[in-house]
């Protein structure tokens, strides 16, 4: 219990520090910014994987069912406003 107590609070520390962080980062820099993040979440998403070849307690599969939907949300979205970008790039065909 006390392990997932510490897990849980990493987690909301980390997020509060990365809102607080990405939120004074330049506009200019989001983009850069943006595909470091889509792959750290691709990491995220693939460690979350490993973690079910394990048997595990239902919190940790609940907290990694979190985790994994968390990070696909981050991924699917970078890369729906990166092709939103190379649209806006592309010529008039």
């Amino acid at each position: 219990m006390l392990s997932i107590i510490i897990m849980l609070g990493t987690f909301f520390f980390i997020l509060l520090v990365g809102y607080f962080l990405v939120s004074r980062v330049p506009t200019l820099l989001h983009t850069p910014l943006m595909s470091a993040t889509n792959a750290i979440s691709s990491i995220t998403i693939l460690g979350a994987f490993v973690l079910f070849s394990k048997s595990l307690s239902t919190e940790i599969i609940i907290l990694v069912i979190v985790a994994i939907i968390t990070a696909s949300f981050n991924c699917i979205g970078g890369f729906l406003l990166t092709d939103r970008m190379f649209n806006m790039f592309k010529g008039k065909q």
